[in-house]
């Protein structure tokens, strides 16, 4: 249900808005790479514009993922860190409890006294 309304919500709209950028940005424009010579063919392409706003999009988002996965490196590290010690302490805790359990198991049995 909550993914209906986000693609309703969200999804609808936002691909609306991409063709209507689309449509409107369709006129064909040059990117010259070559700064001296911008006649240069071989170093330039020629597509329409919405093409290149896509492209700057898909790239920016690409560089912002990548910036914040490495920012969040060290948070990665640390859980990981954690994750592991937790591990060694369980093991601890249960090799602990095993060794009590056999210590109480060789305990002579205490005395059943009447309290009358």
């Amino acid at each position: 249900m909550i993914k209906r309304i986000i693609v309703l919500a969200i999804l609808i709209p936002l691909g609306v808005i991409l063709i209507m950028l689309s449509v409107a940005n369709r006129t064909a424009v040059t990117l010259a790479l070559n700064p001296f010579d911008p006649s240069d063919q071989v170093l330039s392409v020629t597509l329409p514009f919405f093409v290149f706003v896509f492209l700057a999009l898909i790239i920016g988002m690409i560089i912002g993922s990548l910036a914040t996965w490495i920012k969040q490196g060290k948070h990665r590290k640390q859980a990981r860190v954690q994750a592991s010690e937790a591990v060694k302490w369980h093991g601890e805790a249960d090799r602990q409890k095993t060794k009590a359990q056999q210590i109480a198991a060789s305990l002579p049995a205490p005395d059943k006294r009447n309290a009358a």
